[in-house]
Order: structure tokens, then C-alpha cells, then sequence
């Protein structure tokens, strides 16, 4: 008998990944979504169940007293569809979020502030909702999760970019590329490194669960991209592929207002998922690299770009205020050009440890 597959949700970044690899495994695959967001990506043999996943009695009501061997939650309110699709369904794997790890919303709870680097599955989670109320709602999600079935499997994506992407932080980048601006203004010189996870990337650690059963039941994964680029990185791969001839200004993150929506948290601390665990269970590598899916997500976006002040841009809160930027970097080069010059009788060097260095401080010859 043809195996049955509910995927909840299915229309979002990582869904047509998620049901195209199940019709590629034999399942027979329904997709249970809202029904406002049609693609042409998911195959034409798919069922859909259209109904409102936060609506329990709504989505209760749409299944009916329908079964099936497998139920991928990536969308929806997770712990009432757990608990409604529990008795329902062969194995349950499900789909959270990093904001659990308790420092993730707010590095500052650390001394010294930032996570754990990198932050493994056992990292401490939000305790009380008075540090992070979405964090400590992602926990308390989980724990429902594993309470109603402990042979769950679960994964705490981090953020997600590719198509479909409703806060495609990679727009800031992508839309001052295309509008032609001399510079992109970033922090600390760009050099914060945070896990994110390309939408086929984490959908292809989700299937690798699927196949997985023994070994994936009862367990949490991280899941992200394998390779990290810094934010500098992601900028200059975003402007080779675009052909973007721009200079990226560094200032103190203290002054770089322009470049909060590009950090995405208060601080410039390191947000590194340990993918360790998924890679050595179940055989993770990325299946797109980086520098690839970057250029596959600006083209994407250049071909459907968000609406100016639409709803993608309010939830990014980036103004595009270029005449604000271009007086914040006048000023900033102003400042840089009046500092005195050091007057070092010797400027600090690198280290002996790093190659170019050469032995300058002269040897106090009454010393042996």
C-alpha cells in the first residue's frame, strides 16, 4: 500500500522541497494550508486541504477522521496540531525555532554577552517568559510535542532564506544593489557570523529524518547551512553575483543604524548553530552552498521584488532612507579624515605568527 503524507503548510520556502522529495519517496502526499498562496512548484497530484492551521476546530474540522503514516509540521500553531494529529498519524516530525536557545533574542543574558558558539542542542533554553516570550513559547511548544509523542522528531530551523521568504533580510542587500547605491553601511566590519539554513538545505535535513526513523525518533536537531559566511561575506557574494562595484563602509555598530535590519538582534554577537549532531546521525551535508544559494535568492528576489512599503518591507523595518545614509557616511568619512595621526615611535604589529611579519624591535645590545 502507497504510504500517506500530510505536510502542513507546503506553499512556504522549504515546503515544495519538503512534498516534491516525498512524491520522489512514494508517499501519496496531501498539503494542509490556508490556500492564499498557490505555486506551481508543488505537483499537480498533491491534494490540498485547504483550511486556517492556527484553527484547531477549523483544521479538525478538515481532516475529518483521516489517517496517515507521516505529518511534517512546518507551519501553524504547533502545539495544537500536535496534540490533534498525535493519535492521528504513524511518526510526527515537526519544525520550531532557534529563539528557544535562551540568549538568542537577547545575547545580553550572557556575561560576556553572546551564545554559546556554537550553540549545540543542549545549550541552555529561555527558562521564563520574561526573557524572551517567543523563545519561552517555542519551549514549552517543544516539551508538548515530545509529551504527547516521544518518538517525535524535531528541528530548530534558523532564519530561512530563499523564494517565498515573507522577511527576506537579503532584500536590504539586494534592493540597494539594484538602485545603484555607492555603499552598504555595515557594522563592525561585517564580521558577525550567524547560522542560517537555505530553504532546500533544511528541507533536505528534514527528508533525511524521514528516511531515518530509527535513529531520528525522539530526537531534536539544529539544522542550518554547514558553511557560515560572515555578514561582509554574505554582502560580497550577494555583489559578485550581481555585478555591484559598491564600497562597504564599516563604522562602529553603535552608528550603523542602517545595517540593524542586516543583524537582525541588539548586538553584533556570533548566532552559530552546532549542525554536529545532524551531520554525524544523519548524514547532513548542504546540498546548495552558500555563495550558490545566495545568488539563486537575489535572482529570485530581482524577479519578484517585495512591494516598496509593502508588507515584506514593514516586518524588515529598513526605511531605504538613502539621503539619511549618504549624510550618516558623509559625516562618518568627515570624522575619519580629522582623527590626528597616532604617532607610534613603532606601530603594533601582527605576531611573529603571522607571515608577512618581520622582527623590527631592535635588540638592547647590553642583553645577551
Amino acid at each position: 500500500m502507497t504510504p500517506s503524507a500530510l505536510v502542513v503548510g507546503g506553499t512556504g520556502p522549504t515546503g515544495p522541497y519538503l512534498v516534491r522529495g516525498l512524491c520522489q519517496r512514494g508517499y501519496r502526499v496531501s498539503i494542509l494550508h490556508r490556500g492564499s498562496h498557490e505555486i506551481d512548484e508543488i505537483p499537480a497530484e498533491v491534494e490540498h486541504i485547504h483550511t486556517d492551521p492556527f484553527d484547531r476546530d477549523a483544521t479538525e474540522t478538515a481532516l475529518g477522521d483521516r489517517r496517515f503514516d507521516l505529518a511534517i509540521v512546518t507551519y501553524g500553531r504547533l502545539r495544537d496540531l500536535a496534540a490533534l494529529l498525535a493519535p492521528r498519524v504513524g511518526r510526527l516530525v515537526s519544525v520550531g525555532g532557534a529563539p528557544a536557545y535562551r540568549g538568542f533574542m537577547d545575547p545580553g543574558r550572557f556575561e560576556p554577552a553572546g551564545m554559546p558558539t556554537p550553540t549545540r542542542e543542549d545549550a541552555p533554553l529561555v527558562r521564563e517568559e520574561s526573557e524572551s516570550k517567543k523563545g519561552y513559547s517555542i519551549v514549552r511548544t517543544e516539551a508538548r510535542v515530545f509529551e504527547l509523542r516521544p518518538d517525535a522528531t524535531h528541528f530548530r530551523y534558523p532564519y530561512v532564506y530563499g523564494p517565498r521568504q515573507p522577511m527576506p533580510r537579503e532584500w536590504c542587500i539586494v534592493r540597494r544593489m539594484r538602485d545603484a547605491r555607492p555603499f552598504i553601511v555595515v557594522p563592525d566590519g561585517g564580521l558577525t557570523l550567524c547560522s542560517f539554513g537555505y530553504s532546500e538545505n533544511l528541507a533536505h535535513a528534514v527528508l533525511l529524518a524521514v528516511d531515518r526513523p530509527e535513529v531520528s525518533a525522539g530526537q531534536i536537531y539544529n539544522c542550518a547551512d554547514e558553511e557560515v559566511l560572515s555578514l561582509r561575506q554574505v554582502i560580497e557574494v550577494l555583489a559578485r553575483a550581481l555585478d555591484w562595484k559598491g564600497e562597504l563602509v564599516s563604522m562602529p555598530w553603535e552608528l550603523a543604524l542602517p545595517a540593524r535590519p542586516l543583524v537582525m538582534q541588539p548586538m553584533t554577537t556570533h548566532r552559530l548553530l552546532d549542525v554536529g549532531k545532524i551531520r554525524s546521525e544523519l548524514g547532513y551535508r548542504d546540498v546548495v552552498p552558500p555563495a550558490e544559494a545566495l545568488a539563486r535568492t537575489a535572482a529570485w528576489l530581482l524577479a519578484n521584488p517585495p512591494e516598496p512599503g509593502g508588507l515584506e518591507e514593514v516586518v524588515l523595518q529598513d526605511p531605504f532612507d538613502y539621503e539619511a545614509e549618504d549624510r550618516l557616511v558623509r559625516h562618518w568619512k568627515a570624522a575619519l579624515a580629522g582623527l590626528p595621526e597616532p604617532g607610534f615611535a613603532e606601530e603594533p604589529g601582527y605576531t611573529l605568527s603571522f607571515e608577512g611579519s618581520t622582527l623590527t624591535r631592535r635588540r638592547d645590545p647590553s642583553r645577551p
